[in-house]
């Protein structure tokens, strides 16, 4: 084929419908660009609707609000998509001991009950269309554990083992399942556990980074929302079409140890 004859070949992802929880900010933004530029529909949800509409309006997709810790509140969304990406997500750092119960079920709900419940409405579609792809926005700490973070670990620890089952399920109705792992990612997120940590290990907001955030990786340098979202475009292509149950990490070697 011609150079001239692929200028004319069809965005990757034209035709495809896409919904990405978190979507108005940091890592969830940056993969509703990335899929829209492929060609796909995307409904950017998010419970801050006006940063929701903005992203929307830029990338020509659809506004959602809605507040994942509402979980009856899923039954209403438009799950006739052809892919899902679960990002969106929450945290809190404390000792065990001391750690808020209803902050912990509140972040267990977001970020593992609300993404099984999207992925139960969502696969009825795929499997009717023979295609489809779930991307888990999960993280370095769906494989390794931190210290004061229980919630947050066990509910990426959860994603990771429900991400598995949907590939194995999904996978005779060409449907794949996949988890990315990135490491501190420069996010709103993460500027905002700063202060927390801080206080938690008893050093300066400026160590944090250092000490802290950076301390397991090999790369020391926090990850580009940028690059989270090229992976979860190629984990949408074609070509990915037997890459499922796997998790991907983009931690600067930190799992390497």
């Amino acid at each position: 084929m011609t150079s001239a004859a692929c200028q004319h070949d069809p965005p990757a992802l034209a035709g495809r419908r896409a919904l990405v929880t978190g979507g108005a900010s940091g890592i969830g933004r940056a993969i509703a660009v990335a899929l829209a530029d492929a060609g796909a529909v995307v409904s950017v949800l998010d419970r801050e609707i006006e940063a929701a509409k903005a992203v929307a309006a830029q990338i020509g997709g659809l506004a959602v609000v809605a507040d994942l810790s509402d979980l009856d509140a899923i039954a209403y969304l438009d799950l006739d998509v052809d892919i899902v990406v679960n990002n969106a997500g929450i945290q809190h750092v404390a000792p065990v001991e001391s750690f808020p119960t209803d902050r912990f079920s509140l972040i267990l709900r977001v970020m593992l009950e609300a993404p099984f419940r999207i992925i139960q409405g969502a696969l009825p579609h795929m499997y009717e269309r023979g295609w489809g792809r779930i991307i888990n926005v999960s993280s370095v700490h769906g494989l390794r554990a931190s210290a004061y973070k229980s919630a947050y670990v066990s509910a990426k620890h959860g994603l990771e083992g429900l991400s598995k089952v949907v590939a194995l399920e999904g996978g005779p109705h060409g449907v794949t399942s996949n988890c990315i792992n990135p490491a501190y990612v420069r996010t709103a997120l993460l500027e905002a556990q700063v202060a927390d940590q801080a206080q938690t290990h008893g050093i300066s907001e400026s160590e944090v980074l250092e000490k802290i955030m950076l301390a397991p990786a090999a790369v020391k340098r926090l990850i580009e929302p940028e690059e989270v979202a090229s992976l979860a475009l190629y984990l949408c292509n074609d070509s990915s079409d037997s890459i499922t149950g796997s998790s991907f990490c983009l931690d600067g070697g930190w799992t390497a140890h």
